[in-house]
């Protein structure tokens, strides 16, 4: 009787490692996620440290963008060079000291250099957890990448509120940061020692990457959407609240429900995607998406009266949640451009809209209503069903 067949032990060994790979790239993207609300918790804060104005600190959060943005096109071209695991684990270690140092920045020259230095590592760590998980999903045969996502917002959310709960227990900035970035200890300590095979990009990535990459052909249109949802989400983290303040005359009580709405359906829908992607398939699911978000605008921007406005977040949330890591899937797996390449392009434009959108809906809605803004937001969400053919690979 035969002992068995090789072939399907080294399949299974492959799954195994799949597996595990996948539990760590789930909490290299929790632990990311829980960075990014550890910063936004203690912005306040940090503010009034430096005793900057409102202006002048804008300008210096600007540093953390630029660190990022420059980080994007290297990133992508260090997976091509190195596969995207190398470059997750050396990109999770220095984003976790780049924020720990980050809260012990003594003046204002010293933060800007803290703040350059997180935002690069943190841009280098949001590609190429991505382009990781991509391989994973590509290792198990089903989409696993919108739970990813979920996990990042979870993370968010929980440091968020811990970083309330630290406040209140009059933690300073640096004792919250340096205790977050032990609590990451284990994290790191999983992920570094995780073995995944080195895969690297094909010839084209001998090429010198741009400074700034942007996707090619069909990526196009699939870095259109990862743009337009970024955008509806940033318009709702930024301006959510005093839309409901300014123009609806809500209280300043009720208004942050609305983003807490949206964040909870974000994490629900994010968590439960990748079982819907798998049964319909990321074409129909990014057109009912975009169809969903549309719709929870147009409750928004009705304004009939808070509990709409509400709904309204929250469908929002529903159906902006898995178009970004649609988007993401869509680049890792382009058969045009390098996986680095593509994912970099793709992070570009989602990022950006995410950065550069809602001062641009900031000035719509001087110009007109910030009802006016989330108009805009709408109707190019409306565009979403008839990009979502892009995300079909196509050889």
């Amino acid at each position: 009787m035969s002992s068995g067949d090789p072939s399907g032990s080294q399949a299974s060994g492959h799954l195994m490692q799949a597996i595990a790979a996948r539990r760590v790239v789930s909490a290299v993207f929790l632990m990311c996620g829980g960075f990014f609300g550890l910063w936004a918790s203690r912005i306040p804060d940090i503010k009034a440290a430096t005793g900057l104005s409102e202006g002048w600190f804008g300008v210096l959060l600007l540093v953390m963008a630029l660190g990022a943005f420059t980080a994007f096109p290297t990133a992508g071209a260090l997976m091509d060079r190195h596969g995207p695991a190398r470059v997750t684990k050396g990109a999770a270690l220095g984003t976790a000291v780049a924020f720990t140092l980050l809260g012990l920045s003594p003046s204002v020259v010293t933060l800007v250099a803290a703040l350059f230095f997180a935002g690069f590592a943190f841009g280098s760590l949001d590609v190429s957890m991505n382009g990781w998980g991509a391989e994973v999903e590509t290792a198990l045969e089903r989409p696993v990448m919108s739970s990813f996502h979920g996990l990042f917002s979870l993370g968010a959310g929980v440091a968020a509120a811990a970083g309330g709960l630290a406040i209140t227990l009059g933690f300073s900035v640096a004792l919250h940061f340096c205790l977050w970035g032990l609590l990451s200890v284990p994290i790191l300590v999983v992920c570094l020692r995780q073995h995944w095979p080195q895969s690297v990009g094909g010839a084209e990535t001998q090429d010198k990457a741009p400074l700034f990459a942007f996707p090619e052909g069909a990526l196009r249109f699939a870095g259109l959407i990862a743009l337009i949802a970024a955008l509806g989400e940033a318009a709702v983290t930024d301006w959510a609240a005093l839309y409901q303040i300014l123009d609806l005359g809500y209280s300043e009580a009720m208004a942050p429900i609305a983003f807490t709405v949206f964040s909870v359906a974000m994490v629900i829908m994010r968590l439960a995607g990748d079982r819907i992607i798998a049964r319909f398939g990321p074409v129909p699911v990014a057109r009912v998406s975009g169809f969903v978000a549309f719709v929870g605008c147009v409750l928004l921007v009705s304004g009939w009266n808070i509990f709409v406005v509400w709904i309204g977040c929250f469908v929002m949330g529903l159906g902006y949640a898995v178009l970004f890591p649609l988007a993401m899937s869509r680049a890792a797996a382009d058969p045009h451009m390098s996986k680095g390449r593509a994912l970099a392009s793709v992070a570009t434009l989602g990022y950006g809209a995410f950065l550069f959108g809602p001062p641009v809906l900031g000035f719509i809605g001087q110009l007109f209503s910030l009802g006016a803004s989330f108009a805009v937001v709408a109707l190019l969400t409306l565009i979403i069903p008839f990009l979502a053919g892009a995300l079909k690979v196509k050889s």
